[in-house]
């Protein structure tokens, strides 16, 4: 996705390119940015952890791709084993109710 097929509230974040190019603040842009990244991940396909990452490099330019890979996770666009080797992507979006209270709680 190009910056300008992105959400009109996401383009500022994203370069011509469509990579990220800061983290938003307010979080409903969080979650914009968070699904333009995990629509790049393919359905069906396990990732190593080293993939998530070098991929996640690749899609935006601040520098912080463990913040990326934990809020895909977080906010449930990722699944993870819990050892951490293996990533895939949710057969399903995130339920949109979960957006006003941020990502899920670790148990």
């Amino acid at each position: 996705m190009d910056r300008e097929s992105a959400p009109r509230e996401l383009r500022p974040f994203l370069d011509e390119a469509g990579r990220l190019t800061r983290w938003p603040s307010r979080r409903k842009v969080q979650r914009m940015a968070l699904a333009h990244l995990a629509s790049r991940f393919e359905r069906d396909r396990e990732y190593t952890e080293s993939e998530v990452n070098f991929l996640l490099m690749d899609w935006h330019s601040f520098g912080d791709w463990a913040l990326l890979r934990r809020a895909l996770c977080d906010w449930k666009y990722l699944d993870r084993e819990s050892d951490g080797t293996r990533y895939r992507l949710r057969p399903a979006p995130p339920a949109e109710a979960d957006e006003a209270h941020g990502p899920a709680r670790p148990s």
